[in-house]
C-alpha cells in the first residue's frame, strides 16, 4: 500500500487540490514537502501530533518533510480560528519556543543526514523590503477573494486588522520560497489551513508558472465534532513539564468508547488490519483497545519506559491499589501549611488538578473530590498535618483522576 492509500485508510486525509496528482506523487515518487508550526507556546501540544505523525508517515516512504517553524509569521499571528487578534510576542519568546518545538519533533522524525530538514521563516521574512514584497507577492493576491475564505470571514464581523491579512501572503510566501530553494512541492497542514495553502499553490503558478499542491489532513475531533486535547486544567502538551506522562496516558486512556478506533488510526502506526480487528471488539473489551491506544501514544511522545511507568500506575490505580508510586505527586512544605493546617482549595491549586479555585469550588459542591477515601464535603474544608501519618495523601478528582501530595 501506497503512503497515500496509507493516509487515505487511516482516515488523515481532508482535502486536496489536485487528487490525482497527489496520490501518483505519493505512491510513486520522491518529494520534499512541507509544515509549517507557529510557536505561539513553549510546548506542541496534541492538536500538532496528527502533523507529526503524517510527517513521520510520509518520511518512512521516503519522502523529504520540511519543518518550518514560524519565527517570521509568529510575529503576526494566524487569523484562522480565532475570534480575536493573537498576543505579539517578542522575538526572544518566538526563539526560545522554536527550539522546544525541535526538541520534542524529533523522537517521531528523523532529522539526521539531511532525512528532513528544519526551516525558521524569520530567516527571509524578518529582512523583507515592503515594496519588493507587494511588487513580487502581494501582486497576485485578490482581497475580495481573500475576504471570501472562512479564516478571514469569520472576523470580519468583530473586526479584522490590516496586520493579520498579511499573514496569508506570508504563509504563501514561504511555500514560494522553500519550492525555489528545495524543489518542495507539496505544502500540508490541518484542515484549518486550506485557505492559506490554497493560496501558496496559486502564488507560485502565477508567479513561477510551476505546478505545486496541497493537502490538508482531518482535525483531531470526537465523533461529536469537539476539538480534543482539552481537559478541565488546560491543554493536553508533548512536554512532560507541562503534562505528566502518566496524565498524558490517562488523557487516551479515558477517551469515549466512539473515538478510541479513529484515534488508534490517526495517532499510532499500529498495522491497519490490527486495528480493523479491535473495531468488532465490544463492552468491556472496549476497554483493552483504549489501553493499547494510551500505551502507544505515551510511547511515541515520551518513550517506553515511561509508557510502563504510566500503566503500571494506571493499573494499580483502577485495581484498586491507588498508592503506585508512578503516581502523579506533588511536594508540600512546611510553608504550605498555616497553624497546622491546609485548606482543600489551596491543596488543589497547588497540585494543580484545578485551574482555578472556582473550579475547585465547582467540584468540592458537586462531590467531585475525594482524600484518602474520604469525601469532601464543604468548600472550607481543611487538612491538618496529622492526616500526612504515612507521608502523603492521595487526593481523588473525578471517578479517573488520582494525584500523591507529600509532606517532605
Amino acid at each position: 500500500m501506497g503512503v497515500y492509500d496509507e493516509l487515505k485508510a487511516r482516515g488523515l486525509i481532508a482535502q486536496l487540490t489536485n487528487e490525482e496528482k497527489v496520490r501518483d506523487l505519493l505512491n510513486n515518487g520522491k518529494t520534499s514537502f512541507y509544515i509549517g508550526f507557529d510557536p505561539t507556546a513553549d510546548s506542541l501540544h496534541v492538536g500538532h501530533f496528527v502533523q507529526i505523525m503524517v510527517m513521520a508517515h510520509m518520511q518512512k516512504a521516503g519522502h523529504t518533510p520540511i519543518a518550518l517553524f514560524g519565527g517570521g509569521t509568529g510575529m503576526i499571528g494566524d487569523p484562522s480560528g480565532k475570534t480575536a487578534m493573537r498576543r505579539m510576542m517578542t522575538r526572544e519568546e518566538i526563539d526560545h519556543n522554536v527550539r522546544c518545538f525541535q526538541k520534542q519533533m524529533s523522537r517521531l522524525v528523523d532529522f539526521s543526514d539531511g532525512k528532513a530538514i528544519m526551516v525558521n521563516n524569520a530567516d527571509w521574512l524578518m529582512n523583507l523590503n515592503y515594496i519588493q514584497f507587494l511588487r513580487e507577492v502581494g501582486v497576485h493576491f485578490s482581497v475580495n477573494r481573500m475576504l471570501s475564505f472562512e479564516c478571514y470571514k469569520q472576523r470580519l464581523e468583530r473586526g479584522l486588522s490590516f496586520f493579520e491579512l498579511n499573514y496569508m501572503l506570508m504563509q504563501s510566501y514561504d511555500f514560494l520560497v522553500l519550492n525555489r530553494k528545495y524543489g518542495c512541492q507539496l505544502e500540508l497542514g490541518g484542515d484549518d489551513q486550506w485557505s492559506n495553502i490554497i493560496g501558496g499553490v496559486e502564488l507560485i503558478r502565477k508567479a513561477d508558472d510551476k505546478e505545486a499542491y496541497g493537502m490538508t489532513f482531518t482535525l483531531l475531533t470526537t465523533s461529536d465534532g469537539r476539538k480534543m486535547g482539552k481537559t478541565e486544567s488546560g491543554a493536553v502538551w508533548l512536554d512532560p513539564e507541562k503534562t505528566s506522562p502518566y496524565d498524558f496516558y490517562q488523557y487516551w486512556r479515558n477517551v469515549d468508547d466512539a473515538d478510541v478506533i479513529r484515534c488508534l488510526k490517526i495517532l499510532t502506526f499500529l498495522p491497519l488490519e490490527e486495528i480493523e480487528a479491535m473495531a468488532k471488539w465490544e463492552g468491556s473489551q472496549l476497554n483493552k483497545a483504549k489501553e493499547i491506544l494510551a500505551f502507544e501514544v505515551t510511547k511515541l511522545i515520551h518513550g517506553e519506559e515511561e509508557a510502563v511507568k504510566a500503566q503500571n500506575a494506571a493499573r494499580a490505580i483502577f485495581g484498586g491499589g491507588a498508592h503506585s508510586e508512578n503516581m502523579p505527586s506533588t511536594e508540600l512544605s512546611d510553608g504550605d501549611f498555616t497553624d497546622g493546617e491546609i485548606s482543600v482549595l489551596d491543596l488543589l491549586a497547588k497540585t494543580k488538578l484545578v485551574p482555578s479555585k472556582g473550579e475547585a469550588r465547582r467540584l468540592i459542591d458537586q462531590g467531585g473530590i475525594s482524600i484518602d477515601d474520604e469525601k469532601v464535603n464543604s468548600v472550607t474544608a481543611k487538612i491538618s498535618k496529622s492526616s500526612f501519618e504515612k507521608g502523603f495523601v492521595i487526593i481523588k478528582k473525578g471517578k479517573k483522576v488520582y494525584h500523591k501530595a507529600i509532606l517532605s
